[in-house]
Protein backbone atom coordinates (compact mmCIF):
# COMPACT_ATOMS: atom_id res chain seq x y z
CA UNK A 1 0.00 0.00 0.00
CA UNK A 2 1.38 3.41 -0.97
CA UNK A 3 1.82 5.99 1.74
CA UNK A 4 -0.88 8.69 1.81
CA UNK A 5 -0.01 12.32 1.16
CA UNK A 6 0.25 14.13 4.47
CA UNK A 7 0.85 17.66 5.75
CA UNK A 8 2.02 18.94 9.12
CA UNK A 9 0.90 22.39 10.23
CA UNK A 10 0.08 24.74 13.09
CA UNK A 11 -3.59 25.78 13.10
CA UNK A 12 -5.10 28.90 14.65
CA UNK A 13 -8.52 28.61 16.32
CA UNK A 14 -11.88 29.76 15.02
CA UNK A 15 -15.10 30.19 16.98
CA UNK A 16 -15.29 30.47 20.76
CA UNK A 17 -12.72 27.79 21.66
CA UNK A 18 -9.62 30.01 21.87
CA UNK A 19 -8.20 29.32 25.33
CA UNK A 20 -7.79 26.21 27.46
CA UNK A 21 -6.85 25.71 31.09
CA UNK A 22 -3.75 23.73 32.00
CA UNK A 23 -6.01 20.93 33.27
CA UNK A 24 -7.88 20.75 29.96
CA UNK A 25 -4.63 20.60 28.00
CA UNK A 26 -3.38 17.77 30.21
CA UNK A 27 -6.60 15.77 29.72
CA UNK A 28 -6.51 16.22 25.93
CA UNK A 29 -2.88 15.10 25.77
CA UNK A 30 -3.29 12.22 28.22
CA UNK A 31 -2.84 8.88 26.39
CA UNK A 32 -4.08 6.79 29.31
CA UNK A 33 -7.60 5.39 29.56
CA UNK A 34 -8.63 8.33 31.77
CA UNK A 35 -7.44 10.88 29.22
CA UNK A 36 -9.07 12.18 26.06
CA UNK A 37 -6.19 12.11 23.59
CA UNK A 38 -7.20 8.88 21.83
CA UNK A 39 -10.77 10.11 21.35
CA UNK A 40 -9.61 13.59 20.32
CA UNK A 41 -7.16 12.14 17.78
CA UNK A 42 -9.75 9.80 16.25
CA UNK A 43 -12.44 12.49 15.89
CA UNK A 44 -9.94 15.04 14.57
CA UNK A 45 -8.69 12.58 11.93
CA UNK A 46 -12.30 11.95 10.83
CA UNK A 47 -12.85 15.67 10.29
CA UNK A 48 -9.57 16.05 8.40
CA UNK A 49 -10.41 13.13 6.08
CA UNK A 50 -13.84 14.37 4.99
CA UNK A 51 -12.96 14.16 1.30
CA UNK A 52 -12.32 10.42 1.59
CA UNK A 53 -15.12 7.85 1.19
CA UNK A 54 -15.13 4.83 3.45
CA UNK A 55 -17.04 3.31 6.33
CA UNK A 56 -14.33 1.73 8.46
CA UNK A 57 -12.88 3.62 11.41
CA UNK A 58 -10.22 0.93 11.73
CA UNK A 59 -9.04 1.34 8.12
CA UNK A 60 -8.87 5.11 8.47
CA UNK A 61 -6.74 4.87 11.61
CA UNK A 62 -4.48 2.27 9.95
CA UNK A 63 -4.04 4.47 6.88
CA UNK A 64 -2.85 7.40 9.01
CA UNK A 65 -0.98 5.60 11.79
CA UNK A 66 1.53 8.48 12.04
CA UNK A 67 -1.15 11.15 12.46
CA UNK A 68 -1.17 13.03 15.74
CA UNK A 69 -2.63 16.23 17.14
CA UNK A 70 -1.18 18.31 19.94
CA UNK A 71 -2.11 21.40 21.89
CA UNK A 72 0.18 24.41 21.63
CA UNK A 73 -0.34 26.83 24.52
CA UNK A 74 0.80 30.43 23.98
CA UNK A 75 0.27 33.59 25.98
CA UNK A 76 -2.12 34.75 23.23
CA UNK A 77 -4.18 31.54 23.38
CA UNK A 78 -4.14 28.02 22.01
CA UNK A 79 -3.16 26.52 18.66
CA UNK A 80 -3.31 23.00 17.33
CA UNK A 81 -0.32 21.21 15.89
CA UNK A 82 -1.29 18.71 13.20
CA UNK A 83 1.30 16.03 12.47
CA UNK A 84 1.02 13.97 9.25
CA UNK A 85 -2.59 15.03 8.60
CA UNK A 86 -4.42 14.09 5.35
CA UNK A 87 -3.23 16.43 2.61
CA UNK A 88 -6.76 16.63 1.15
CA UNK A 89 -7.72 18.87 4.10
CA UNK A 90 -5.33 21.57 2.87
CA UNK A 91 -5.12 23.99 -0.04
CA UNK A 92 -1.67 25.44 -0.69
CA UNK A 93 -0.63 24.05 2.71
CA UNK A 94 -3.41 25.97 4.47
CA UNK A 95 -6.21 24.11 6.24
CA UNK A 96 -9.59 24.57 4.52
CA UNK A 97 -11.76 26.97 6.50
CA UNK A 98 -14.71 24.61 6.94
CA UNK A 99 -12.42 21.79 8.09
CA UNK A 100 -10.78 24.13 10.58
CA UNK A 101 -14.17 25.15 12.01
CA UNK A 102 -15.23 21.53 12.42
CA UNK A 103 -11.88 20.64 13.99
CA UNK A 104 -12.42 23.17 16.75
CA UNK A 105 -16.02 21.98 17.14
CA UNK A 106 -14.56 18.56 17.97
CA UNK A 107 -12.33 20.15 20.59
CA UNK A 108 -15.26 22.14 22.04
CA UNK A 109 -17.67 19.22 22.36
CA UNK A 110 -15.22 16.60 23.64
CA UNK A 111 -14.08 18.90 26.43
CA UNK A 112 -17.56 20.14 27.31
CA UNK A 113 -19.15 16.69 27.50
CA UNK A 114 -16.23 15.33 29.49
CA UNK A 115 -16.51 18.22 31.93
CA UNK A 116 -20.29 17.82 32.25
CA UNK A 117 -20.29 14.09 32.87
CA UNK A 118 -17.32 14.03 35.25
CA UNK A 119 -18.14 17.13 37.31
CA UNK A 120 -21.95 17.10 37.45
CA UNK A 121 -23.26 14.61 40.02
CA UNK A 122 -26.62 14.39 38.23
CA UNK A 123 -25.13 12.22 35.54
CA UNK A 124 -23.86 9.49 37.90
CA UNK A 125 -27.43 8.14 38.07
CA UNK A 126 -29.10 10.25 35.42
CA UNK A 127 -32.87 10.52 35.31
CA UNK A 128 -34.79 11.05 32.09
CA UNK A 129 -34.95 14.81 32.65
CA UNK A 130 -31.23 14.94 33.47
CA UNK A 131 -30.39 13.27 30.15
CA UNK A 132 -32.63 15.68 28.25
CA UNK A 133 -30.90 18.60 29.98
CA UNK A 134 -27.50 17.17 29.04
CA UNK A 135 -28.58 17.07 25.38
CA UNK A 136 -29.90 20.63 25.72
CA UNK A 137 -26.67 21.88 27.30
CA UNK A 138 -24.44 20.29 24.65
CA UNK A 139 -26.54 21.87 21.87
CA UNK A 140 -26.63 25.24 23.64
CA UNK A 141 -22.87 25.21 24.19
CA UNK A 142 -22.51 24.58 20.44
CA UNK A 143 -24.71 27.62 19.68
CA UNK A 144 -27.24 25.38 17.94
CA UNK A 145 -30.23 27.42 19.15
CA UNK A 146 -31.51 30.47 17.28
CA UNK A 147 -34.26 31.65 19.58
CA UNK A 148 -36.33 33.84 17.26
CA UNK A 149 -36.20 31.67 14.16
CA UNK A 150 -39.42 30.00 13.06
CA UNK A 151 -39.39 26.16 12.96
CA UNK A 152 -37.55 25.25 9.74
CA UNK A 153 -35.03 22.50 10.58
CA UNK A 154 -35.67 19.30 8.64
CA UNK A 155 -33.82 16.22 9.83
CA UNK A 156 -32.81 13.91 6.98
CA UNK A 157 -31.93 10.31 7.79
CA UNK A 158 -30.69 7.65 5.39
CA UNK A 159 -27.84 5.34 4.56
CA UNK A 160 -24.21 6.22 3.94
CA UNK A 161 -24.11 3.25 1.56
CA UNK A 162 -26.62 4.09 -1.17
CA UNK A 163 -26.70 3.82 -4.96
CA UNK A 164 -26.14 6.73 -7.33
CA UNK A 165 -29.84 7.05 -8.22
CA UNK A 166 -30.78 7.26 -4.55
CA UNK A 167 -28.05 9.80 -3.87
CA UNK A 168 -29.17 12.02 -6.74
CA UNK A 169 -32.74 11.82 -5.43
CA UNK A 170 -31.68 13.03 -1.98
CA UNK A 171 -30.17 16.09 -3.68
CA UNK A 172 -33.44 16.78 -5.52
CA UNK A 173 -35.40 16.61 -2.27
CA UNK A 174 -32.85 18.84 -0.55
CA UNK A 175 -33.12 21.32 -3.40
CA UNK A 176 -36.90 21.55 -2.99
CA UNK A 177 -36.49 22.02 0.76
CA UNK A 178 -33.88 24.73 0.20
CA UNK A 179 -36.17 26.61 -2.20
CA UNK A 180 -38.71 26.66 0.64
CA UNK A 181 -36.11 28.16 2.98
CA UNK A 182 -35.71 25.07 5.15
CA UNK A 183 -32.46 24.22 6.90
CA UNK A 184 -31.02 20.70 6.94
CA UNK A 185 -29.83 18.53 9.81
CA UNK A 186 -28.31 15.09 9.16
CA UNK A 187 -25.91 12.58 10.69
CA UNK A 188 -23.22 14.60 8.83
CA UNK A 189 -21.71 11.71 6.83
CA UNK A 190 -21.79 10.75 3.12
CA UNK A 191 -24.66 9.36 1.02
CA UNK A 192 -28.13 10.34 2.21
CA UNK A 193 -26.57 12.61 4.83
CA UNK A 194 -24.65 14.64 2.26
CA UNK A 195 -27.12 14.74 -0.66
CA UNK A 196 -29.92 16.77 1.01
CA UNK A 197 -27.41 19.34 2.20
CA UNK A 198 -25.90 19.66 -1.27
CA UNK A 199 -29.31 20.13 -2.87
CA UNK A 200 -30.52 22.59 -0.23
CA UNK A 201 -27.34 24.62 -0.66
CA UNK A 202 -28.31 25.27 -4.30
CA UNK A 203 -31.89 26.03 -3.28
CA UNK A 204 -30.64 28.56 -0.74
CA UNK A 205 -28.37 30.15 -3.34
CA UNK A 206 -31.32 30.66 -5.69
CA UNK A 207 -33.28 32.28 -2.86
CA UNK A 208 -30.22 34.38 -1.95
CA UNK A 209 -30.05 32.87 1.52
CA UNK A 210 -26.53 33.44 2.83
CA UNK A 211 -26.93 32.06 6.35
CA UNK A 212 -28.27 28.59 5.60
CA UNK A 213 -27.74 26.01 8.30
CA UNK A 214 -26.33 22.56 7.56
CA UNK A 215 -26.18 20.88 10.93
CA UNK A 216 -24.33 17.60 11.45
CA UNK A 217 -25.00 15.60 14.61
CA UNK A 218 -22.64 12.71 15.29
CA UNK A 219 -21.08 10.74 18.13
CA UNK A 220 -17.53 9.50 18.82
CA UNK A 221 -18.25 5.85 18.03
CA UNK A 222 -19.32 6.58 14.47
CA UNK A 223 -17.62 9.80 13.34
CA UNK A 224 -14.53 8.06 11.93
CA UNK A 225 -16.72 5.70 9.87
CA UNK A 226 -18.99 8.52 8.71
CA UNK A 227 -16.71 11.54 8.52
CA UNK A 228 -18.43 14.96 8.34
CA UNK A 229 -19.17 15.85 4.74
CA UNK A 230 -17.85 19.17 3.36
CA UNK A 231 -21.28 20.89 3.42
CA UNK A 232 -21.66 20.71 7.22
CA UNK A 233 -21.24 24.18 8.71
CA UNK A 234 -22.41 23.34 12.24
CA UNK A 235 -20.92 20.17 13.69
CA UNK A 236 -22.01 18.85 17.10
CA UNK A 237 -20.66 15.70 18.74
CA UNK A 238 -23.00 14.06 21.27
CA UNK A 239 -21.68 11.51 23.81
CA UNK A 240 -23.47 8.41 22.42
CA UNK A 241 -26.07 7.25 19.91
CA UNK A 242 -29.01 7.66 22.30
CA UNK A 243 -28.23 11.31 23.00
CA UNK A 244 -27.53 11.88 19.32
CA UNK A 245 -30.98 10.52 18.43
CA UNK A 246 -32.62 12.65 21.12
CA UNK A 247 -30.82 15.71 19.78
CA UNK A 248 -32.28 15.01 16.32
CA UNK A 249 -35.89 14.91 17.53
CA UNK A 250 -35.57 17.77 20.03
CA UNK A 251 -33.77 20.13 17.61
CA UNK A 252 -35.55 19.15 14.37
CA UNK A 253 -39.09 20.08 13.36
CA UNK A 254 -39.77 17.35 10.79
CA UNK A 255 -38.12 14.11 9.63
CA UNK A 256 -37.42 12.80 6.13
CA UNK A 257 -36.08 9.24 5.80
CA UNK A 258 -34.28 8.07 2.67
CA UNK A 259 -33.31 4.45 1.93
CA UNK A 260 -30.64 3.05 4.17
CA UNK A 261 -29.54 0.06 6.21
CA UNK A 262 -29.67 -0.93 9.88
CA UNK A 263 -28.67 2.55 11.07
CA UNK A 264 -31.58 4.12 9.22
CA UNK A 265 -33.90 1.40 10.49
CA UNK A 266 -32.68 2.18 14.01
CA UNK A 267 -33.62 5.82 13.54
CA UNK A 268 -37.08 4.93 12.20
CA UNK A 269 -37.77 2.57 15.12
CA UNK A 270 -36.52 5.17 17.60
CA UNK A 271 -38.88 7.86 16.35
CA UNK A 272 -41.86 5.51 15.99
CA UNK A 273 -41.30 4.22 19.52
CA UNK A 274 -41.39 7.77 20.85
CA UNK A 275 -44.41 8.83 18.81
CA UNK A 276 -46.33 5.76 20.04
CA UNK A 277 -46.10 7.00 23.63
CA UNK A 278 -49.59 8.15 24.74
CA UNK A 279 -48.24 11.50 25.98
CA UNK A 280 -46.97 12.33 22.48
CA UNK A 281 -50.16 11.61 20.52
CA UNK A 282 -51.00 15.30 20.02
CA UNK A 283 -47.45 16.53 19.30
CA UNK A 284 -47.05 17.22 15.55
CA UNK A 285 -44.02 15.60 13.89
CA UNK A 286 -44.19 15.01 10.15
CA UNK A 287 -42.29 11.88 9.14
CA UNK A 288 -41.87 11.04 5.44
CA UNK A 289 -40.18 7.98 3.98
CA UNK A 290 -39.08 8.73 0.44
CA UNK A 291 -36.85 7.53 -2.39
CA UNK A 292 -36.57 7.49 -6.19
CA UNK A 293 -38.44 5.24 -8.61
CA UNK A 294 -37.19 1.73 -7.99
CA UNK A 295 -37.13 2.12 -4.20
CA UNK A 296 -40.69 0.82 -3.79
CA UNK A 297 -39.52 -2.65 -2.76
CA UNK A 298 -37.27 -1.20 -0.06
CA UNK A 299 -40.08 0.79 1.53
CA UNK A 300 -42.52 -2.10 1.20
CA UNK A 301 -40.08 -4.26 3.16
CA UNK A 302 -39.70 -1.63 5.90
CA UNK A 303 -43.44 -0.98 6.04
CA UNK A 304 -44.21 -4.71 6.18
CA UNK A 305 -41.71 -5.23 8.99
CA UNK A 306 -43.17 -2.37 11.03
CA UNK A 307 -46.73 -3.54 10.43
CA UNK A 308 -45.97 -7.15 11.37
CA UNK A 309 -44.03 -6.23 14.51
CA UNK A 310 -45.47 -2.96 15.83
CA UNK A 311 -48.90 -2.86 14.16
CA UNK A 312 -51.10 -0.51 12.21
CA UNK A 313 -50.81 2.36 14.70
CA UNK A 314 -47.06 2.47 14.11
CA UNK A 315 -47.56 2.57 10.32
CA UNK A 316 -49.82 5.61 10.73
CA UNK A 317 -46.92 7.64 12.13
CA UNK A 318 -45.34 8.09 8.70
CA UNK A 319 -46.20 8.35 5.03
CA UNK A 320 -44.34 6.94 2.05
CA UNK A 321 -43.78 9.09 -1.05
CA UNK A 322 -41.87 7.70 -4.03
CA UNK A 323 -40.17 9.79 -6.72
CA UNK A 324 -41.78 13.15 -5.98
CA UNK A 325 -39.35 15.63 -4.35
CA UNK A 326 -41.70 18.62 -4.69
CA UNK A 327 -44.52 16.76 -2.94
CA UNK A 328 -42.18 15.77 -0.13
CA UNK A 329 -41.14 19.39 0.38
CA UNK A 330 -44.71 20.71 0.16
CA UNK A 331 -46.02 18.26 2.77
CA UNK A 332 -43.05 19.01 5.02
CA UNK A 333 -43.73 22.74 4.70
CA UNK A 334 -47.29 22.17 5.88
CA UNK A 335 -45.97 20.06 8.72
CA UNK A 336 -43.68 22.87 9.86
CA UNK A 337 -46.66 25.23 9.90
CA UNK A 338 -48.45 22.82 12.25
CA UNK A 339 -45.40 22.70 14.50
CA UNK A 340 -45.27 26.51 14.60
CA UNK A 341 -48.94 26.80 15.57
CA UNK A 342 -48.65 24.07 18.19
CA UNK A 343 -45.49 25.48 19.81
CA UNK A 344 -47.01 28.96 19.87
CA UNK A 345 -50.23 27.69 21.46
CA UNK A 346 -48.39 25.58 24.06
CA UNK A 347 -45.78 28.24 24.80
CA UNK A 348 -43.04 25.76 23.89
CA UNK A 349 -39.70 26.85 22.46
CA UNK A 350 -39.28 26.88 18.68
CA UNK A 351 -35.66 25.77 19.01
CA UNK A 352 -36.02 22.73 21.34
CA UNK A 353 -38.93 20.30 21.68
CA UNK A 354 -39.32 20.21 25.47
CA UNK A 355 -42.82 18.67 25.41
CA UNK A 356 -41.80 15.44 23.67
CA UNK A 357 -41.90 12.53 26.14
CA UNK A 358 -38.94 10.17 25.79
CA UNK A 359 -38.86 7.13 28.08
CA UNK A 360 -35.75 5.80 29.82
CA UNK A 361 -35.32 2.83 27.48
CA UNK A 362 -34.76 5.27 24.59
CA UNK A 363 -32.29 7.41 26.54
CA UNK A 364 -29.88 5.22 28.47
CA UNK A 365 -26.93 3.93 26.43
CA UNK A 366 -27.21 0.36 25.21
CA UNK A 367 -23.88 -1.44 25.20
CA UNK A 368 -24.00 -4.00 22.37
CA UNK A 369 -22.08 -6.81 24.04
CA UNK A 370 -22.83 -10.38 23.00
CA UNK A 371 -24.60 -10.96 26.31
CA UNK A 372 -26.78 -7.86 26.03
CA UNK A 373 -27.71 -8.62 22.42
CA UNK A 374 -28.60 -12.23 23.29
CA UNK A 375 -30.74 -11.11 26.24
CA UNK A 376 -32.92 -8.65 24.33
CA UNK A 377 -36.62 -9.48 24.68
CA UNK A 378 -38.07 -9.79 21.20
CA UNK A 379 -41.70 -10.81 21.63
CA UNK A 380 -44.92 -9.25 20.35
CA UNK A 381 -46.44 -9.62 23.83
CA UNK A 382 -44.33 -6.65 24.96
CA UNK A 383 -45.92 -3.18 25.02
CA UNK A 384 -45.47 -1.70 21.55
CA UNK A 385 -43.14 1.12 22.58
CA UNK A 386 -40.98 -1.35 24.56
CA UNK A 387 -40.74 -3.71 21.58
CA UNK A 388 -39.81 -0.75 19.38
CA UNK A 389 -37.05 0.14 21.87
CA UNK A 390 -35.64 -3.39 21.77
CA UNK A 391 -35.83 -3.61 17.99
CA UNK A 392 -33.97 -0.30 17.90
CA UNK A 393 -31.28 -1.83 20.12
CA UNK A 394 -30.90 -4.77 17.73
CA UNK A 395 -30.20 -2.36 14.87
CA UNK A 396 -27.86 -0.30 17.05
CA UNK A 397 -25.85 -3.43 17.85
CA UNK A 398 -25.62 -4.39 14.17
CA UNK A 399 -24.36 -0.89 13.31
CA UNK A 400 -21.73 -1.27 16.04
CA UNK A 401 -20.71 -4.69 14.75
CA UNK A 402 -20.50 -3.36 11.19
CA UNK A 403 -18.53 -0.15 11.56
CA UNK A 404 -17.80 0.96 15.15
CA UNK A 405 -14.30 0.15 16.37
CA UNK A 406 -15.36 -1.44 19.68
CA UNK A 407 -18.15 -3.45 18.05
CA UNK A 408 -15.94 -4.68 15.21
CA UNK A 409 -13.35 -5.86 17.75
CA UNK A 410 -16.00 -7.72 19.77
CA UNK A 411 -17.24 -9.54 16.66
CA UNK A 412 -13.68 -10.41 15.69
CA UNK A 413 -13.05 -11.83 19.16
CA UNK A 414 -16.35 -13.62 19.93
CA UNK A 415 -17.99 -14.17 16.55
CA UNK A 416 -21.40 -12.88 15.44
CA UNK A 417 -24.12 -11.72 17.83
CA UNK A 418 -26.77 -14.36 18.54
CA UNK A 419 -30.30 -12.94 18.22
CA UNK A 420 -33.34 -14.91 19.37
CA UNK A 421 -36.99 -14.33 20.16
CA UNK A 422 -40.49 -15.12 19.00
CA UNK A 423 -40.07 -17.27 15.85
CA UNK A 424 -42.37 -15.27 13.57
CA UNK A 425 -40.85 -11.97 14.67
CA UNK A 426 -37.33 -13.32 14.13
CA UNK A 427 -38.33 -14.49 10.66
CA UNK A 428 -39.49 -10.95 9.83
CA UNK A 429 -36.20 -9.55 11.14
CA UNK A 430 -34.17 -12.08 9.17
CA UNK A 431 -36.00 -11.14 5.97
CA UNK A 432 -35.40 -7.43 6.58
CA UNK A 433 -31.71 -7.78 7.40
CA UNK A 434 -31.13 -10.12 4.46
CA UNK A 435 -32.69 -7.54 2.14
CA UNK A 436 -30.18 -4.99 3.46
CA UNK A 437 -27.33 -7.37 2.67
CA UNK A 438 -28.59 -8.12 -0.84
CA UNK A 439 -29.00 -4.40 -1.60
CA UNK A 440 -25.48 -3.57 -0.28
CA UNK A 441 -26.91 -1.49 2.55
CA UNK A 442 -24.63 -2.93 5.23
CA UNK A 443 -21.36 -1.73 3.67
CA UNK A 444 -20.30 0.51 0.81
CA UNK A 445 -20.81 -1.12 -2.64
CA UNK A 446 -17.87 -3.29 -3.58
CA UNK A 447 -17.05 -4.13 0.04
CA UNK A 448 -17.42 -7.75 1.12
CA UNK A 449 -19.92 -8.05 3.96
CA UNK A 450 -19.47 -10.67 6.65
CA UNK A 451 -22.63 -10.68 8.85
CA UNK A 452 -22.02 -9.61 12.44
CA UNK A 453 -25.22 -11.31 13.59
CA UNK A 454 -26.89 -14.70 13.52
CA UNK A 455 -30.66 -15.16 13.76
CA UNK A 456 -31.71 -17.98 16.09
CA UNK A 457 -35.24 -19.48 15.87
CA UNK A 458 -35.79 -17.82 12.48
Amino acid sequence: MSKPNVVSAIVNPVGSMRVLSSREVNILQDNTKAGLHRLFRQCALAVLSNEMEGDSAEELLQTYTDFDIRIVQEHRGLKLELINAPASAFVDKKLIRGVRENLFSVLRDILYVSSLITSDKRFEHASSSDITHLVFEVLRNANAFITKQMPNIVVCWGGHSIGRDEYEYTKLVGYQLGLRRMNICTGCGPGAMKGPMKGAYIGHAKQRISNGRFIGLTEPGIIAAESPNPIVNELVILPDIEKRLEAFVRLGHGIIVFPGGPGTCEEILYLIGILLHPENKDIPMTMILTGPAGSEAYFEQIDKFIGNTLGREAQEKYQIIVNDPAKVATIMSRGLEKVTRFRRKQGDAYYFNWLLKIDDEFQHPFEPTHENMANLELHKSLPTHQLAANLRRVMSGIVAGNIKEDGVNLIRKHGPYKLSGEPELMKQMDNLLQSFVEQYRMKLPGSHYEPCYEIIDA
